[in-house]
């Protein structure tokens, strides 16, 4: 027993001196193996959405690793404790005046309008625009026009948005022009403008733009500056308008026939019996489908008048004076920036024969019924709105 109990005590400085070395060997070899091995990105661990709330993961990641992270998420949750119960309690939030179905959302994260202005995918938000055009044109196109169209925008300066409607699916090759690759470009075989106007130009989304143009693809613009016509519709305090046409051409209504002696008319003399009252279309607070242009107010009301089933807009020009007052001062046609209505039926022979008959023949009956139709819902609901607040008007001739 007293050699072992020698032995083992002559080894005992040895032992000790081998577990240093050991242990320092493998606290370097640890440092080693820990800086050459990938950082654990805690952004792709798969953890309950309720573990780490309010808490930007990414931000962690760059700024914290390792343990650090963890006493940071940790801290943060023990600090925003009442902040998260209260987040996760949406029924304290009620807010009557925000958008319909962003009631349970404060205020201030509501985005109720959008644009149509382009942005980076990178950088700060902030940063991404370096203009923000004021107005808004859109035209409804077939590469075929594609010339006439090169034209028009040209007549528009970089204050404008431009956005094309393509009815015949063809949307690449407009990049030929250089203009194109900054414009906006909506596609769907066979619509109409007012088919995409109603589905595309919501007020909500066009809230940006002080005037909007919802141009044909057909119109000669030689005659015409979008900037001057702008101030001319200020100065005049149009709400609603549109250029004069040329006297020769694509003429339809004396109302929007172009006076070679004034800046703006707003009434006209018609044939005898097509105006019941001076004040009212087609000889006042009147102008054409063609080439309207709307203030962002105007545009809002005429926006909702616009019926989701009747895509070819015939009658909405008589009725655009339901969205103004006095309509006959505000509803106009500006003489001296004046277009050329080429009545090209472009988009009418995007129709099907039926019966032996021409497809645009089919598409102006199309129109022809929608006139009708828009007529006779706009009546019916006049008629039921004054007769549920107890308004007689079978003796009215102001419809």
């Amino acid at each position: 027993m007293g050699i072992i109990t020698r032995s083992s005590a002559g080894r005992k400085p040895s032992e000790i001196m081998r577990f240093f070395v050991t242990t320092f060997i493998s606290i370097v070899l640890g440092f080693f193996i820990g800086v050459s091995v990938p950082t654990l990105s805690i952004t792709k661990l798969n953890l309950p959405s309720g573990l780490l709330p309010s808490i930007d993961l990414s931000y962690i990641e760059d700024r914290y690793t390792g343990r650090q992270a963890w006493s940071f998420m940790n801290n943060g949750n023990k600090r925003s404790s009442s902040q998260v119960q209260l987040s996760n309690d949406t029924s304290k939030i009620w807010v009557p005046s925000n958008p319909r179905g962003a009631e349970r959302l404060p205020p201030g994260i509501v985005e109720a309008e959008s644009d149509y202005y382009l942005r980076r995918l990178w950088g700060k938000p902030s940063e991404d625009l370096t203009s923000r055009p004021n107005y808004l044109v859109t035209f409804t196109v077939g590469y075929d026009q594609k010339n006439n169209i090169d034209a028009a925008v040209k007549k528009f300066s970089g204050n404008f948005t431009i956005l094309l409607f393509h009815y015949d699916g063809r949307t690449t090759e407009w990049d030929e022009f250089e203009w194109s690759k900054q414009a906006i470009h909506v596609s769907v075989h066979k619509q109409t403008k007012w088919w995409y106007a109603k589905r595309f130009l919501h007020p909500d989304i066009v809230a940006p733009y002080d005037y909007i143009f919802i141009w044909d693809e057909d119109l000669g613009v030689e005659h015409f500056n979008a900037e001057e016509y702008i101030k001319l519709v200020r100065k005049h305090g149009l709400e609603i308008s549109q250029p004069g046409l040329e006297p020769n051409r694509g003429l339809t209504w004396q109302m929007t026939k172009r006076r070679g002696d004034q800046e703006v008319h707003k009434v006209t003399e018609e044939k005898p019996g097509w105006c019941s009252d001076p004040h009212l279309p087609p000889c006042a607070a009147f102008v054409e489908i063609m080439a309207p242009v709307f203030s962002r107010d105007a545009w809002r009301c005429v926006w909702h008048m616009i019926q989701n089933d009747l895509v070819h807009g015939w009658g909405l020009d008589f009725a655009l004076r339901k969205c103004v007052e006095p309509a006959h001062e505000k509803i106009g046609v500006v003489d001296s920036q004046w277009i050329v209505h080429q009545g090209i039926p472009s988009l009418g022979n995007q129709g099907e024969s039926q019966t032996g008959k021409a497809p645009w023949q089919g598409v102006r009956e199309r129109c022809r019924k929608e006139w009708t139709m828009f007529q006779s819902r706009l009546a019916n609901a006049e008629y039921a709105y004054h007769n549920s607040i107890g308004i007689d008007t079978s003796n009215s001739t102001a419809h």
